[in-house]
């Protein structure tokens, strides 16, 4: 079933570092009306890399997250720099997080947090023919490079520090890119 978009009678932001705060004015085809919230993110998007080291190994960094106030496994991410394209992106934070580039980068597609209420979308990178090379990022600390075999992907999904949804839905989605498309 296909719908028309609501209709906005007005838009209000609010600053709240790092995002942008949307309060929308909304009037649904059916004449009700409500106000939404939206976060927009600042900057240019951000990336998700699958590294595989090999066709059977995907390479995962530790690092420490704030929000859960942990150390947690999951795949290289980070910000699209201004004048960087998506592939550019995957490249440099493979650098500077797992000290690997890559001669081989496929975007297979854009995935969105919670597309209810952010904007935020990251760009989903197939990294292979990796090569050493380490460039200098903005971590606090250099991070922890885990290779996992991505038949034991079962067993990595139920580690408690391995919890974050992009990269568990990145690992899976790549592999079956992988089953499909051939090496």
């Amino acid at each position: 079933m296909s719908r028309q978009l609501p209709v906005i009678h007005g838009i209000v932001e609010h600053e709240a570092h790092p995002y942008r705060v949307e309060r929308l004015d909304l009037e649904f085809g059916n004449g009700e009306r409500r106000l939404y919230e939206r976060l927009h993110g600042r900057g240019h998007g951000a990336v998700i890399v699958v590294p595989m080291l090999d066709a059977d190994t995907v390479l995962l960094v530790r690092e420490y997250a704030a929000g859960l106030h942990r150390y947690e496994l999951g795949l290289v991410k980070g910000r699209i720099d201004a004048g960087e394209t998506p592939i550019e992106a995957a490249d440099r934070e493979l650098k500077e997080e797992a000290g690997y580039g890559a001669r081989r980068l496929d975007a297979l597609r854009t995935l969105t947090l919670a597309p209810t209420y952010m904007s935020h979308q990251a760009t989903l990178v197939l990294a292979r023919d990796l090569y050493p090379e380490r460039l200098p990022g903005d971590e606090p600390e250099e991070l922890e490079v885990v290779p996992w075999k991505l038949d034991a992907l079962h067993e990595l999904i139920l580690r408690e520090e391995f919890s974050e949804g992009r990269s568990i839905a990145a690992l899976y989605m790549a592999r079956d890119w992988l089953r499909h498309h051939g090496g």
